[in-house]
């Protein structure tokens, strides 16, 4: 067993003697305010009821001082002798620690310096901490315990508590502009018997009742188009998704991805909606179109954003028509002819549609600064997505990316069932040419394909990428509550002893 560390030993015995007291955590505690809503209150408002952890402690002779706090506020609180009466005020002083959560009732008051106080008239134990926060308040600093210490981090420090209730804050505005604009929410299976809905690496799991090997979802999209097949006008969901695939600053195996789709519109309209949509999140979220991100201006407020046309920029790099190439080695001979990149660079990208894409990164998505719609892509990339009535080699789709980063992907649908199966069989192809990326030939979404399906148009981005740009986060993980971690040596050697 892990040995305790001094103060750890204190705390314990201090818990020993509070169970003299009272108990030291009580069933409940009825608030008449939360800290934030405290902190607005007129001076003299009486019989003020607050709870929150102790993050801050001056004790002094007949009077001290304590901060307390929760997600949303703190509040400083004064305690008297001659008000708690010599009992209750050696107890406050002798066995309460910071850490520790206490229920106190008292008349707001503002000190000299403008604080905004409770004169404590009587307080209650809440809760005894076992181990004490992090040193002189400056919370964690070891970024790897951030992630691991989740609880630490947001008692600690502002910035991250900043973040995550931004972060709620997204999600209540999302549902909240959706339902007002006639999307309805559903949920769609994350246990799946198809690879289907993007290019990626799934996990595989075993279902033993059923005796089925399944996949964890990579995407909602086959389900939620299955949705408007039967008769959803417009939906969405908010889908925990999972790839298996590497870790990177912008990319977690598993995330929440956003999607929805509308029957009867094209990916133009979906443009107009996005950017309709991120003004209003942005002004919700941070009063201002203009992001602070990483050092750099991002302006979401312009009525046209930049746009670049796909194919023509990847032609003018290309110095060639690649939409004509259907072998791999002849377009990596051809790259490396021209020098763009050498046969190591291109080695662990198997068919035509993974080279073009990790050109397209490289020497297009990393220069981009300012949000920038790029449209007009190459059908070879999007299985799913509608052919263009004038080029079928193009497809109708528009991605926005800001700063190198890919905050939305968007399409006109692929609603022709005919079509959809011939694209479906070209991905097995590409599978047989070692591109472990593509789908399957998903036949329950072909059934409903079959069915009939009007015009749609769907969009999916996410949102751990996007709260990343909003709130100025170098990494993914400090955006997400939990990011999955290696297990903690430390920990495990615990456990071996044990």
């Amino acid at each position: 067993m892990r040995e305790l560390t001094e103060q750890e030993i204190v705390r314990r015995e201090k818990l020993d003697e509070i169970k003299k007291v009272c108990n030291p955590y009580p069933d409940s505690f009825k608030r008449t305010h939360t800290l934030k809503e405290a902190k607005v209150l007129e001076d003299g408002v009486k019989d003020v009821k607050l709870a929150g952890r102790l993050i801050f402690m001056r004790k002094m002779g007949k009077l001290s001082f304590a901060k307390i706090r929760d997600l949303e506020g703190d509040m400083q609180l004064e305690f008297k002798i001659d008000l708690l009466g010599e009992e209750k005020y050696t107890f406050f002083k002798k066995q309460i620690d910071t850490g520790d959560f206490i229920g106190a009732e008292g008349e707001v008051f503002t000190t000299q310096t403008g604080e905004k106080t409770l004169r404590v008239h009587s307080f209650t134990f809440l809760g005894k901490a076992l181990r004490p926060l992090p040193e002189k308040f400056h919370g964690l600093v070891d970024t790897e315990l951030k992630y691991r210490q989740r609880y630490v981090d947001l008692i600690t420090n502002e910035e991250s508590r900043r973040v995550f209730l931004g972060r709620s804050k997204l999600y209540a505005f999302i549902h909240k502009y959706l339902n007002e604009h006639g999307f309805l929410e559903v949920e769609t299976p994350i246990l799946q018997t198809a690879v289907c809905g993007a290019a990626a690496k799934p996990f595989y799991t075993h279902h033993n009742a059923l005796d089925l090997d399944c996949n964890l979802r990579i995407a909602p999209e086959t389900y939620l188009k299955q949705c408007i097949a039967a008769g959803y006008d417009r939906v969405y969901e908010v889908a925990k998704c999972f790839r298996n695939e590497g870790m990177d600053p912008q990319h977690l195996q598993e995330f929440t991805q956003v999607e929805w789709y509308a029957s009867y519109w094209n990916f133009e309209d979906n443009m107009r909606f996005y950017q309709d949509f991120i003004k209003s999140l942005l002004m919700e979220l941070l009063g201002t179109t203009k992001v602070e991100y990483q050092g750099v201006t991002l302006d979401f407020g312009k009525d046209d954003w930049d746009k670049i046309n796909y194919t023509e920029e990847m032609k003018k790099i290309f110095g060639f028509d690649f939409l004509d190439v259907e072998d791999p080695k002849e377009l990596k001979d051809k790259i490396v002819e021209r020098k763009l990149f050498s046969y190591e660079d291109l080695e662990d990208y198997k068919s035509v549609s993974q080279i073009v894409d990790f050109v397209y990164k490289k020497k297009i998505r990393e220069n981009i600064v300012q949000p920038t719609i790029m449209y007009n892509y190459p059908a070879m990339l999007i299985p799913l997505a509608r052919r263009n009535d004038n080029d079928d080699r193009l497809i109708d789709v528009f991605q926005v990316v800001a700063c190198g980063c890919e905050l939305c992907k968007a399409y006109s649908e692929l609603v022709n069932p005919i079509t959809q199966r011939k694209t479906f069989e070209d991905q097995l192809k590409a599978k047989a040419q070692g591109d472990d990326e593509t789908m399957d030939l998903d036949e329950g979404f072909m059934l409903a394909m079959e069915q009939g399906m009007p015009p749609i148009s769907g969009l999916g981005f996410g949102i751990d990428r996007l709260m990343m740009l909003i709130y100025d986060q170098p990494s993914i993980r400090d955006v997400v509550l939990f990011p999955l971690m290696k297990p903690d040596s430390k920990n495990t050697n615990e456990k071996k002893e044990d």
